[in-house]
């Protein structure tokens, strides 16, 4: 198959969303209230960064900016999609050019604020979408997998890219067959692709900072949340998500939280263990968040302690931002 590689490049690509700020940080940091001080002070409009936000009726366990949170200051990518539709990240990256553009328009700045690893990166990085799927080739594969097993299959990527093929799992079948047609179809590992979205954002068109807090303070805040969600209603909310949807997509069903109650539903998970199954689960993302931030270069820390003041913090921040920006050309 013959391709001009610099015209698909461009057509299965996200860029980077530059022009933006950026707060992040682990889960309980406080970045809710941080980012609409932040966002009063710098004029700007809010994109949620938050992968299970976009659900609609996931309120208490995803602490979702309370509605009158949200009319301090205009935030998008909330409720935009049913808990039963699996919203992928390139959905999200998607969605989020399109409001950035719409926010610029109405002569706002954008704050882009949350604490989902996998779609900062893509955001501040960029994302190889890729050519469409090609279900014949897909189908062939798969056939030759029940006949020959996961080992052929991996044996046949690494022959195509031996990078992909060293990175995934040996029953990452998906992935694997994905990466086969990538290669198929540009004549190009889809490691290769990859490649240019390991570079860091400049820091003039993307500043981003990230909360740091001490973790057993994060982990008593943690804790705190969840008995707080739970007294809040969680279980109910979850029962009625039940009530009209029948079941709670992949992707929704598996947000810390929404398991470990569905799972008490189902008789999965005694009722006694629940809150502390939804407090170990959380601290282990938190972890798992702050693991990927540190592999994020562009990211620039900043601490806070149980002493911090919010507005204190939030005029530093819109400082910090816009001295950052100043040099830089519109995004």
């Amino acid at each position: 198959m013959n391709l001009d590689l610099t015209t698909t490049a461009a057509e299965w690509t996200k860029p980077p969303l530059l022009g933006c700020y950026y707060l992040t940080g682990p889960t309980c940091s406080g970045k809710t209230p941080l980012a609409i001080e932040v966002a009063k002070l710098l004029d700007a409009e809010i994109l949620s960064l938050d992968s299970m936000a976009v659900y609609r009726g996931m309120d208490i366990g995803t602490a979702k900016p309370s509605l009158e949170q949200q009319r301090e200051i205009k935030h998008h990518l909330i409720d935009i999609a049913e808990p039963t539709e699996s919203f992928s990240v390139s959905c999200y990256v998607e969605a989020a050019h399109e409001r950035a553009a719409e926010i610029r328009a109405r002569g706002k700045r954008v704050l882009v604020a949350g604490g989902t690893p996998l779609y900062l990166k893509c955001l501040l990085r960029g994302l190889f979408i890729g050519p469409p799927a090609d279900w014949e080739f897909r189908n062939s594969v798969n056939d030759d997998l029940k006949i020959h097993g996961p080992e052929a299959l991996k044996t046949r990527l690494a022959q195509v890219d031996p990078l992909l093929a060293h990175r995934l799992h040996l029953h990452d079948s998906r992935r694997m067959i994905r990466g086969l047609e990538v290669a198929r179809v540009t004549g190009r590992p889809l490691s290769h692709w990859q490649e240019q979205f390991e570079n860091p954002a400049p820091r003039k068109r993307a500043p981003v900072t990230v909360l740091r807090l001490d973790r057993a303070w994060l982990h008593e805040r943690i804790n705190e949340r969840v008995e707080r969600m739970l007294a809040e209603g969680l279980i109910a909310e979850v029962e009625q998500l039940i009530a009209r949807h029948g079941s709670l997509g992949p992707t929704a069903g598996q947000a810390v939280g929404y398991r470990e109650v569905l799972q008490q539903l189902t008789g999965e998970l005694p009722a006694e263990e629940t809150t502390d199954k939804i407090k170990a689960h959380t601290r282990q993302f938190a972890r798992r968040q702050e693991i990927w931030f540190r592999g994020l270069k562009e990211l620039e820390p900043l601490p806070v302690t149980a002493e911090s003041k919010v507005h204190e913090m939030a005029e530093h921040l819109a400082r910090w931002f816009t001295e950052q920006m100043e040099t830089s050309a519109p995004g």
